[in-house]
């Protein structure tokens, strides 16, 4: 915990982890195949319930031969530049070790975040990969610094199976009883979908909510330690929205 106080140590986790859960597009670094020259790629990512990177890529794209050849691998994640200067939003680096995944429950979670991606998910040169984590470098802005230990960003392995093992169903009751609040939750301007607004997925952190092809990422105002919080933290949402 360094020199942090516990509530400064908290902030700076869920911070950390809030940027690795918002940003759907993200900096891949690997080491170029027989060079071992850095090279660095845009992906699209998710998060898996505990917060490991998830991204679906080619064998055709120098990345993932890269990979193959050598699986250490860094990603970055960093807050949408506004009008601010880009050097004093957040961003954390994750360095580690990628490999592929074939578990159901990490395709779903992409898919849930990127649904046009279905399309081509089933592609032969198409693989899932996570990103497995062992250091964290985290910014939160100007002379903000912390180095995590991935221990410390992510969500510890039994949270992570006792919350996989109630969330479906959470997500069902939502989906039956609250369509028109999850409808009402979407953003500005995308409310009107020819298919309609449901939870596609949801962590701790927060839940994607999604229609057709669109998706949208909700964070929840604190993190919730059940999925049967899920309706009460929608309802919360909703309250400060309106």
């Amino acid at each position: 915990m360094s020199s942090h106080s516990s509530a400064e140590w908290g902030l700076i986790l869920a911070s950390a982890r809030g940027l690795m859960r918002m940003a759907g597009v993200a900096s891949l670094a690997t080491l170029e195949c027989g060079t071992g020259a850095p090279y660095a790629s845009l992906i699209t990512a998710a998060t898996e319930t505990d917060g490991s990177p998830i991204m679906l890529i080619s064998k055709l794209a120098w990345h993932t031969r890269n990979l193959e050849a050598d699986d250490r691998a860094s990603i970055l994640f960093s807050a949408q530049a506004g009008g601010d200067d880009p050097l004093n939003l957040g961003r954390v680096s994750l360095m580690g070790r990628a490999e592929r995944t074939s578990e159901p429950r990490a395709r779903a979670r992409f898919l849930a975040r990127h649904p046009s991606a279905a399309l081509y998910a089933d592609f032969a040169d198409f693989s899932f990969w996570r990103l497995k984590v062992e250091r964290a470098h985290y910014v939160g802005g100007f002379g903000r610094i912390t180095t995590l230990e991935g221990g410390d960003v992510l969500l510890g392995p039994a949270a992570a199976r006792a919350w996989d093992a109630d969330v479906d169903s959470a997500i069902e009751a939502v989906n039956s009883a609250h369509a028109e609040l999850v409808a009402r939750l979407a953003p500005a301007g995308a409310s009107a979908q020819p298919h309609p607004w449901r939870v596609a997925a949801c962590d701790p952190d927060g839940c994607e909510i999604a229609a057709g092809d669109y998706s949208h990422r909700l964070a929840f105002p604190a993190p919730i330690s059940a999925p049967a919080e899920l309706s009460a933290a929608l309802f919360e949402l909703f309250r400060r929205a309106a």
